[in-house]
C-alpha cells in the first residue's frame, strides 16, 4: 500500500484556559488515545504522521491507519481537546474532524499533504465539528 505522509499545522490556539476548561492541551488521536498534546497556549500545534492510501476497485481511494477514523466514503482525522491532569492523564472534552475527501487528489498522488487551520473557533472556544475548506487548507 502507497503511504501519504501527514502534517498538520494548527495555529491561533484558544489558551490554556477557555469556557471553565483549565491546563487545555490540543492533540492528535490515535485509535483511542490522544498522541503529541500541545498546550492551549502555544504558538503552534504540529504533528506528523502517515497514513495508508488503498486503491478501491471502481477507481477511488480510501485511507487506513491508526490516526485514520470514520467509514469508507467519510474518512477523517480528530485534533482532540482535554484538560491535562496531574500525572498526564488526557481528559477530552471535544474534538475537530479533519474530513480526508478534502485532500488535493494531486498532494495524494504525491504522497504528502500539509494542512493549516486556524484552532480557535468565532466564540474563542477550540474548534470542533468537521473542520472543512475554507476552515482548513490543505496543500
Amino acid at each position: 500500500m502507497p503511504s501519504l505522509s501527514l502534517r498538520i499545522v494548527g495555529r491561533d490556539l484558544p489558551g490554556r484556559e477557555c469556557g471553565g476548561y483549565r491546563d487545555v492541551h490540543v492533540a492528535v488521536q490515535r485509535g483511542r488515545e490522544a498522541e503529541g498534546a500541545v498546550p492551549g497556549d502555544a504558538a503552534e500545534a504540529v504533528w506528523e504522521f502517515t497514513v495508508e492510501v488503498v486503491a478501491l476497485t471502481d477507481g477511488a481511494r480510501d485511507f487506513r491507519g491508526p490516526h485514520v477514523h470514520g467509514r469508507r466514503g467519510g474518512r477523517f482525522l480528530y485534533l482532540t481537546w482535554g484538560e491535562l491532569r496531574r500525572g498526564g492523564e488526557f481528559t477530552m472534552f471535544r474534538r475537530a474532524k479533519l474530513m480526508l475527501d478534502d485532500l488535493p487528489p494531486h498532494a495524494v498522488d504525491r504522497g504528502a499533504a500539509e494542512a493549516g487551520l486556524r484552532l480557535t473557533d468565532r466564540c474563542g472556544m477550540p474548534v470542533c465539528a468537521a473542520v472543512r475548506p475554507p476552515g482548513i487548507s490543505w496543500s
